[in-house]
C-alpha cells in the first residue's frame, strides 16, 4: 500500500491485477481510483490485458508472481520497466525455517544451495530492479550479484514521521505485554508458542499481575487454544486497530526464531512509542549502528530479564522509546526514501536499454531455452483448452 500511495502521488494510473478474489480484508482499491482486474493463471487473457494497457512500469509482488507473469510482460510489453517487490527474501525465510526445524546452523552456503534461492535470485536477475526491504538482505545478495548490484535497491517501510503521534500514553498509563502478528506466517506461530511455553511462565513468575495479550488475524485453532486466563495469557485475535492496542501496551515482545525482512510489528512499536524486546532475527536489518527501541536478546534468560527490566524501570523504558523515534527519523523517513526511489526510476526509464545490456545474466535467463516457466504455462494453457 505504501508503493500504491507513492505511485498515485507521483501521477501514475494504477492497474492492480491478481489471481485472488476479493474478501472482507481486501483494501478498497477502486475507491482510490485504481483499476482492478482478476486474471487466470496460464491464460492469454493476461496477455490481451497487457497489450491493451501498454504499461510504463510493471511491479511484481514477490518472485512467484514474476515467475508466472514475467515472461509475458517481457514478450508483449518489452519497453515496460520491470520491478520486483521481494517484500523479504522468501528463500531466506524458507531456509532459516528449515534449518530451525532440523536443528542445524544456518549459513550462506546452505541458503545458496536451496532451490527456492536459485529461483528467487533468477527472478531478481530477470527484472530491471528489485526492491529489497532489509540492508542485511542487500549485503547477502551482494555475494551473488557481483557487478550487478545496480539491479537491487534498498527500500524499507516508509514512515511519514510528521504523522507519528507526538503524544502517546506514558509509562504509568500503560500496562501489560503485547505480541501482534498474522496467523498465516510461520515465524509468528512459532513465536507465540515459544512465548506461552518458555518465556511467559518466567515473566509471570516475577510479574504476577501482568498479562500477555496476543493479537493477529487468521490465528489457527491450535493458537486460540493457548488462551489461558489463569496465567494471564490472552489470545485476543484480530485487533481493530494496531495503534490502539500498541499504545495500551507497555512492552511489545517478539521472540522470533526464524524469518526474514524487517518486521512491521516492531516498526509499529516505534511509531506508537512502545519499547520492544526481540531477537537478532527480529531486529535484523532494522537499526544499523543505532540503538534499538528496547532490547535484543536471543537467549531465553536474557530475553526474560530484558522484558522485566523494560516493564519495571521507567528510565530504561523512556530511553528505549526515544531510541525508537530516532530510528524512525534516521532510517524510515518517507520523504527521503521516496525521493531516492523517484531518482532510481527516472534513471532506469531514461536508460533502460543500456541498463539491460549491462545485466548479461538477466538477458541469459530471458533466453528461450531457459524459460521453463513460460513453456510450462503454455502447455497448461493448451491442456486446459481440451477440457
Amino acid at each position: 500500500m505504501q508503493l500504491v500511495d507513492y505511485f498515485l502521488k507521483t501521477g501514475y494510473e494504477i492497474s492492480f491485477v491478481a489471481t485472488a478474489t476479493e474478501d472482507e480484508h481486501s483494501s478498497a482499491l477502486e475507491k482510490l481510483g485504481i483499476r482492478t482486474k482478476q486474471v487466470v493463471l496460464n491464460c492469454d487473457t493476461f496477455k490481451d490485458f497487457l497489450v491493451d494497457l501498454q504499461p510504463t512500469i510493471v511491479l511484481f509482488d514477490r518472485y512467484l508472481t514474476e515467475e508466472q507473469f514475467g515472461w509475458r510482460v517481457a514478450e508483449y510489453t518489452p519497453e515496460a520497466l520491470r520491478i520486483l517487490d521481494t517484500e523479504d527474501l522468501h528463500s531466506l525465510r524458507h531456509v532459516r525455517e528449515q534449518c530451525f526445524r532440523q536443528q542445524i546452523a544456518f549459513s550462506v552456503n546452505v541458503w545458496l544451495q536451496d532451490d527456492k534461492t536459485k529461483r528467487e535470485i533468477a527472478s531478481i536477475f530477470r527484472c530491471d530492479l528489485s526492491l529489497i526491504i532489509s540492508d542485511f538482505e542487500m549485503n547477502l545478495l551482494s555475494t551473488v550479484l557481483g557487478e550487478n548490484r545496480n539491479i537491487v535497491h534498498h527500500l524499507p517501510f516508509m514512515v511519514d514521521t510528521a504523522e507519528v503521534p507526538t503524544e502517546t500514553p506514558s509509562f504509568e498509563e500503560r500496562t501489560n505485554f503485547l505480541f501482534i502478528g498474522g496467523g498465516k506466517h510461520a515465524p509468528n506461530i512459532d513465536a507465540i508458542k515459544h512465548l506461552k511455553n518458555d518465556i511467559w511462565p518466567k515473566i509471570r513468575k516475577q510479574l504476577p499481575k501482568a498479562k500477555m495479550n496476543i493479537y493477529g488475524a487468521y490465528l489457527p485453532q491450535k493458537i486460540q487454544e493457548l488462551n489461558d486466563t489463569a496465567v494471564g495469557f490472552y489470545v485476543r485475535g484480530k485487533a481493530e486497530t494496531v495503534s490502539d492496542v500498541m499504545q495500551k501496551a507497555k512492552v511489545c515482545l517478539a521472540p522470533l526464531r526464524f524469518g526474514a525482512g524487517i518486521k512491521g510489528k516492531l516498526l509499529h512499536a516505534m511509531q506508537y512509542g512502545t519499547p520492544s524486546v526481540t531477537t537478532e532475527i527480529g531486529a535484523e536489518g532494522m537499526y544499523g549502528q543505532l540503538a534499538w527501541n528496547g532490547s535484543i536478546a536471543d537467549g531465553e534468560t536474557d530475553f526474560v530479564n530484558a522484558a522485566i527490566s523494560l516493564y519495571s524501570d521507567k528510565t530504561t523504558w523512556e530511553k528505549a522509546q526515544r531510541n525508537g523515534y530516532r530510528l524512525l527519523s534516521d532510517r524510515y523517513e518517507k520523504s527521503v526514501l521516496e525521493q531516492e526511489f523517484s531518482f532510481i526510476i527516472k534513471e532506469l526509464i531514461n536508460g533502460l536499454e543500456g541498463h539491460r545490456r549491462q545485466n548479461f545474466i538477466g538477458g541469459l535467463l530471458q533466453h528461450q531455452t531457459l524459460k521453463s516457466t513460460k513453456y510450462m504455462g503454455k502447455w497448461i494453457q493448451e491442456k486446459n483448452k481440451m477440457k
